[in-house]
C-alpha cells in the first residue's frame, strides 16, 4: 500500500510540474532557502498548511533535475518524515539528515528540497466532478563547507560583470570567482539612458553564467552598469550595481 502511495505521489509530481502555475498552495515553507552547514548533522524546517482542506505530503531532495522521480535520485540527504498527511491550521518540522558521503570541501554545493502537496478528493457537491491538482514547490539547499575564504553575503559584489555577444544578441556575462553561490533575482543593463532586462539566475562558484539581455541590438556605452537584486541567505533582496566591461565572443 506505502509503495502505491508513492507511486501515487510520484505520477502527481509530474502532473504538479506541468500544472503547478494554476494551482493554489495550501502547504506553506518557513523560508525560501536552506543553509545546510557541513559541521551538523541535521537542519530543520517548518511547513505550516495555510489552507482549509488536509494534504497529502511528500517531500525529497535533488540535485537539480525537476523531472527525476524521487525513487531514482541519489543524493547524501534524507527528508523525514517524507510522507505524511498534514491537516488545516497545523504545522511539520522536516528533518534534512546528511549521510555524511563526501561532497566538495572548497566550495557550496546546491541541491533542492521538493515539497508536494496533493489534496483530498471531493466526494460530492460542486467541486467533485473538478480537477484536482497537485502542487509542488522547490527551494534551494546550498551545503556550506567549514572555513570558506570571505562571506557569502560578499560574494555579488566580487561578482564580474561583462557585456558579450551572444548569437543575434547580447548577454551579460558574470564571472564569480568565490566559493559561493552568487544568487540574483533580477538582473538590467544599464547602458546610455535605457534600462534592459537580463531575467533572473544564479552563478555556480568559481564558474561564470550568462543573462541574455532582451532589446539590445548593440553593444554597451561606456559607463554602462548592471543592477541587479541579490538574494541573502534569509531569502532577503540586497540591491546594487556594478560597473560592466564590453567583451567578445561568448564563453
Amino acid at each position: 500500500m506505502k509503495y502505491l502511495c508513492r507511486k501515487l505521489l510520484t505520477a502527481a509530481a509530474i502532473a504538479a510540474s506541468l500544472f503547478a502555475a494554476h494551482a493554489h498552495a495550501s502547504i506553506v515553507i518557513a523560508g525560501t532557502r536552506v543553509i545546510f552547514p557541513a559541521n551538523e548533522r541535521e537542519v530543520t524546517i517548518k511547513l505550516t498548511n495555510d489552507g482549509q482542506t488536509p494534504a497529502l505530503v511528500q517531500t525529497w531532495i535533488d540535485k537539480g533535475d525537476a523531472n527525476t522521480s524521487p525513487e531514482k535520485i541519489d543524493v547524501p540527504f534524507t527528508v523525514t518524515p517524507s510522507m505524511f498527511r498534514l491537516d488545516p491550521g497545523n504545522g511539520q518540522t522536516l528533518r534534512l539528515i546528511y549521510t555524511k558521503e563526501p561532497l566538495a570541501q572548497d566550495k557550496e554545493t546546491m541541491f533542492w528540497l521538493n515539497v508536494l502537496e496533493v489534496p483530498p478528493k471531493a466526494e460530492n457537491g460542486e467541486d467533485a466532478g473538478r480537477l484536482q491538482l497537485a502542487f509542488r514547490t522547490r527551494i534551494k539547499v546550498f551545503f556550506r563547507p567549514q572555513n570558506l575564504p570571505g562571506k557569502a553575503d560578499e560574494a555579488p559584489m566580487k561578482t564580474k560583470w561583462q557585456v558579450i555577444r551572444d548569437g543575434k544578441g547580447y548577454a551579460l556575462k558574470a564571472v564569480n570567482p568565490t566559493p559561493y553561490f552568487v544568487n540574483l533575482g533580477s538582473v538590467t543593463l544599464r547602458t546610455g539612458d535605457k534600462e534592459f532586462d537580463a531575467g533572473a539566475g544564479y552563478v555556480k562558484p568559481g564558474d561564470s553564467a550568462l543573462f541574455p539581455v532582451q532589446g539590445l541590438t548593440v553593444g554597451a556605452e561606456s559607463g554602462a552598469e548592471v543592477g541587479y537584486t541579490s538574494i541573502n541567505d534569509w531569502g532577503g533582496g540586497i540591491k546594487a550595481t556594478q560597473p560592466v566591461s564590453s567583451g567578445k565572443g561568448a564563453p
